[in-house]
């Protein structure tokens, strides 16, 4: 047979195989489990309750200025007229730009909390498909895509890091080069989930390193991080201050979901 009706055959072949398997275990919505057309995807009632994230906002971190607390001005690092946080023009952040495809909130923590711990896998490339319309400029610039790394313990027992599945997708859609071992999590660290900002920050403190090994695949080049929420900013934070030490030129961070501070 030829190479095109092979291709053709194979095609078919896997429509099917599709089509009854969908018949037998019908897809259903990432968040809620109703039946939906197509695996992977959310459907319409809990849709409209998701925040999706758009300019205007920060040109550093991507706090977008339509919430309260978001006071601009137009001070941004190396451009005159790019606008910045009140929160950024003071404490001004480690990476170089931060985006965010949605707000971290009810309707959104249901969804994340089943693709990172129900093992609800299939929605990883229609969630890097809504990272990518946040971060288009930053996967535009980016020489590589890194995720922020599990513990092998916690690896072990998760099975998969769900930040390198979000980095993974998102990287195969663009071209970029993806390296899943670059940053090592040399410590097991506590959960962040209930602890304040300052302990956050002294959990994972020292906790990340860059594996020789892998220094060249980052060394003068820009670094994209890709990490499941941005809440306080401090595991992003030390495993930027890992990057650069490893060499990178910049560090940009796309997440799947922020906390908007209000």
């Amino acid at each position: 047979m030829p190479a095109r009706g092979m291709l053709a055959h194979m095609q078919t072949v896997t429509m099917i195989a599709r089509r009854a398997l969908d018949a037998v275990l019908p897809p259903t919505c990432a968040k809620c489990r109703v039946v939906v057309e197509r695996n992977g995807t959310v459907c319409a009632d809990c849709w409209k309750d998701l925040r999706f994230l758009a300019p205007p906002w920060c040109h550093s971190c991507g706090f977008p200025f339509e919430f309260e607390g978001a006071e601009t001005v137009s001070q941004g690092r190396g451009n005159a007229d790019a606008p910045l946080c009140a929160d950024c023009l003071h404490k001004p952040k480690s990476f170089d730009r931060a985006r965010a495809a949605l707000g971290y909130d009810d309707a959104s923590r249901a969804l994340i909390l089943a693709f990172k711990h129900a093992d609800r896998t299939e929605t990883a490339m229609t969630l890097a498909n809504w990272m990518a319309l946040a971060g288009g400029d930053l996967l535009a610039a980016a020489d590589v895509v890194v995720p922020v790394p599990l513990h092998w313990r916690r690896l072990f027992l998760r099975r998969y890091n769900q930040s390198a599945l979000l980095a993974q997708k998102l990287a195969q859609s663009r071209g970029i080069a993806f390296h899943a071992l670059v940053l090592e999590r040399r410590r097991a660290t506590r959960p962040q989930g209930h602890l304040s900002g300052t302990a956050r920050h002294r959990n994972v403190a020292g906790a990340f390193r860059v594996r020789p090994s892998q220094r060249g695949q980052i060394e003068g080049r820009r670094v994209l991080l890709v990490d499941d929420v941005y809440t306080t900013g401090a595991t992003i934070a030390a495993c930027v201050a890992s990057l650069r030490a490893g060499g990178a030129a910049a560090v940009d961070v796309l997440t799947l979901a922020r906390v908007l501070r209000t």
